[in-house]
């Protein structure tokens, strides 16, 4: 027997008196049985599934079930949503056509909370008006469906909304949408387009909310969503030959923390304390790594760590960078119009390197560029030099390899001028006897540069030990010496700074203050007045929580 979930209605619906002509068809006939619940737990699709983990996406309407099968040695992904009876799907197909023709743009300038309250309202008034009488739990099915197509993103709004799912992936029509889930990895889902009408329809959809076209003739689209997720799609079969495809990578609205990087086992509270010290000090920084390795959320972690009366400038291809600091001005690339020119750009089109450029007239501290992969670097590493702190990331799994790519087309970044560069984190996505792992494998300091060789001096300062799972020391680090030249510490007391800075992440993740604008508060008051911030650690006393939303 399925289980439920019992929830409270929202509200009722209230019949008209009389009946509009052909209004019959919609009315609930005796077979359709409302039933007690929104949305019912259904049975696990085959015997001897194990469930591993069930999360309310939007309840009480949609939820989300992860399940194992021992047969098949596969996870498998459900969406759970209202279950409708045959009465209730007529009728959401009917007011998804009625209304697509009486609102017309009346929906566009509202914000996403008006627009739900509006085409519910609109909804409600439709049925009254034609006296089509509905049970309370009939309307909040029926609506739900309208507001999903509507105003989330149909099919797949539920993967969209769970926090759980990092990447939503179709391959084509009849095929199963494939998830990166945050602890199952790849998984198949129950979700899927059953033609090409609907699958073209939806990528067209994705363009409409990116504010780009999709057609024919332009078949390939790249853009990001209102609320910051990242698309690639393809039209129809011009591109992909089992029909349209789509990949959306989900935009976190809470960003990745140093104390996440602690708590998931990423980095050590050592680690984390040495990247706060070369925050300070303005050291720049890549991460380097493969795909879906953690580098953008590592670089979003320890950008937390700079300076509030920092100016700093982000740039990316994507919003994926977010900081609480005030005096942050975060650029996105755009893409163009119309054929490109014969500098490769089509009119209108702002690439990194535009951005990169632009930026350096802002007189910032501090530059974040989410990804480097062209001419901006060149641009970049010219800004290293004369004195601007820059945090990038790159595909690389290793400096030699990082190297390798900066020198070579289309980057030609000269190697000397790679010695303006302080700190190189290469990170790795690993399997390990707890599952596959992300690992800050090696924080290694340019140290400088030997002429004679041609080749970069580095110093390993911490190293991931696979075999223990563990961080480990190397001994030395060039950036403790700067520290000491510069504020004249001695080696107790900069071994006595850094273990205060260890105790206040220790503090942080100790109490599970992984809210970034909470943890914020903490590192700000820091530099304020850390006696004040280490008598709180001391008392155990965790910091005041997070400030209101505008």
């Amino acid at each position: 027997m399925a289980s439920s979930v019992r929830v409270r209605i929202p509200r009722t619906s209230q019949a008209a008196p009389a009946l509009a002509p052909g209004a019959e068809k919609f009315l609930e006939s005796p077979t359709d049985v409302p039933g007690t619940f929104i949305t019912a737990m259904p049975p696990l699709p085959e015997p001897g599934m194990k469930e591993l983990l069930v999360t309310p996406v939007n309840p009480p309407y949609s939820y989300s079930r992860v399940s194992y099968s021992d047969k098949t040695k596969e996870y498998l992904y459900e969406v759970i949503e209202p279950q409708l009876t045959a009465h209730e799907r007529q009728l959401v197909d009917h007011l998804k056509t009625t209304l697509t023709k009486i609102l017309g743009g009346d929906v566009g300038g509202l914000s996403m909370a008006d627009r739900r309250t509006y085409l519910r309202n609109e909804s409600e008034a439709y049925f009254r008006s034609r006296g089509i009488s509905l049970s309370p739990i009939s309307l909040e099915r029926v609506v739900y469906y309208v507001l999903r197509d509507f105003v989330g993103y149909g099919p797949v709004d539920a993967l969209i909304l769970d926090a759980d799912v990092e990447d939503i992936s179709c391959d084509g029509v009849e095929v199963p949408l494939f998830l990166f889930h945050s602890k199952y990895e790849s998984v198949k889902t129950n979700v899927s387009f059953a033609d090409e009408e609907s699958l073209n329809s939806f990528i067209v959809m994705l363009g409409q909310r990116c504010g780009k076209s999709v057609s024919v003739s332009a078949p390939i689209l790249d853009g990001t969503t209102p609320e910051g997720h990242r698309v690639q799609a393809t039209y129809a079969r011009e591109v992909t030959t089992r029909g349209a495809s789509f990949t959306i990578r989900r935009f976190k609205e809470r960003p990745f923390t140093p104390v996440d990087l602690v708590a998931m086992g990423s980095a050590s509270e050592e680690m984390v304390a040495y990247f706060w010290l070369a925050a300070e000090q303005g050291e720049s920084v890549i991460i380097c790594g493969g795909p879906a390795s953690g580098k953008t959320s590592t670089l979003n972690a320890i950008s937390l760590f700079i300076p509030p009366t920092s100016k700093i400038v982000s740039i990316e291809d994507t919003r994926e960078v977010n900081l609480p600091h005030e005096n942050w001005i975060p650029g996105a690339t755009r893409s163009g119009t119309g054929d490109r020119g014969p500098d490769g750009k089509a009119a209108g089109e702002l690439d990194m390197f535009d951005l990169v450029r632009a930026a350096l007239r802002q007189r910032p501290n501090y530059i974040i560029v989410g990804e480097v992969r062209g001419k901006e670097t060149y641009t970049m590493f010219q800004a290293m030099a004369t004195g601007h702190t820059t945090y990038s990331t790159m595909h690389a799994d290793s400096v030699k390899s990082m190297v390798n790519r900066l020198e070579n087309p289309p980057i030609n970044t000269p190697r000397i001028l790679l010695s303006a560069l302080n700190n190189v984190v290469i990170q790795i996505q690993a399997r390990t006897d707890k599952g596959v792992v992300r690992r800050l494998k090696q924080v290694l300091e340019i140290v400088g540069f030997e002429p004679e060789t041609n080749e970069l001096i580095t110093n390993t300062v911490y190293e991931w030990d696979p075999g223990t799972d563990a961080f480990v020391f190397k001994g030395h680090s060039f950036l403790f010496d700067k520290i000491m030249e510069l504020k004249n510490y001695s080696p107790d007391e900069m071994d006595a700074e850094f273990q205060r800075r260890s105790k206040v992440i220790r503090f942080l993740v100790d109490h599970k203050i992984n809210d970034y604008r909470q943890l914020w508060q903490t590192i700000a008051q820091y530099y304020k007045d850390p006696n004040e911030v280490m008598a709180r650690v001391a008392a155990a006393t965790p910091p005041p929580p997070p400030p209101k939303e505008a």
